[in-house]
């Protein structure tokens, strides 16, 4: 049923573009509307289908595995990197930035949206504007040690933290609203 969603989008794209090239000054809108109509078939379609797969029961409680263990990995390494922040050469920041943190980031922004089926709009958006406001936290420590910055480095590590440790308790706050 996916294939077929996509078939109908890309033959849509495809048909529609053919007869519009075959008369540049007019369209054959008889024919043309049909073929866009298909295509947004296949759109809604493909919408509903992702739709029901994002809120599918294995997928919702794999996600939800992936954000707790990766948002309490992330946090982990940073109270271990901001004790020890003063002892990583400036430059070399970014190198423990990118063992440290790249996959369970990566991880956490893969899962975010089944957040919103979990927990609601308002839980979502609570968590991932502190996760946001800490990602770019961390985008700035990386920054700054590229650029050999060592106060920002300093400063940015501890701001980072802060904001991970909140989204970790705007989550454990989700949660609990989820259980009870």
């Amino acid at each position: 049923m996916k294939n077929l969603a996509y078939l109908l989008v890309v033959f849509s794209f495809l048909g529609g573009a053919f007869l519009t090239s075959l008369d540049p000054l007019m369209v054959d809108w008889t024919t043309f509307l049909p073929v866009v109509f298909a295509g947004v078939v296949g759109v809604i379609l493909l919408k509903r289908m992702q739709a029901a797969e994002a809120r599918s029961s294995d997928l919702l409680a794999q996600n939800r595995k992936d954000l707790e263990e990766s948002l309490a990995n992330i946090v982990k390494n940073l109270e271990e990197l901001n004790g020890r922040k003063d002892k990583v050469p400036t430059y070399d920041m970014r190198f423990e930035i990118d063992k440290l943190f790249r996959d369970d980031l990566t991880r956490f922004a893969d899962a975010r949206e089944s957040m919103k089926h979990l927990f609601g709009l308002q839980a979502y958006a609570d968590i991932m504007s502190s996760f946001a406001a800490g990602e770019r936290y961390i985008n700035r420590v990386w920054s700054a040690s590229t650029d050999g910055y060592i106060d920002e480095v300093l400063a940015y590590v501890e701001k980072s933290l802060s904001q991970f440790e909140h989204a970790r308790e705007e989550y454990a706050k989700a949660v609990a609203a989820q259980a009870a």
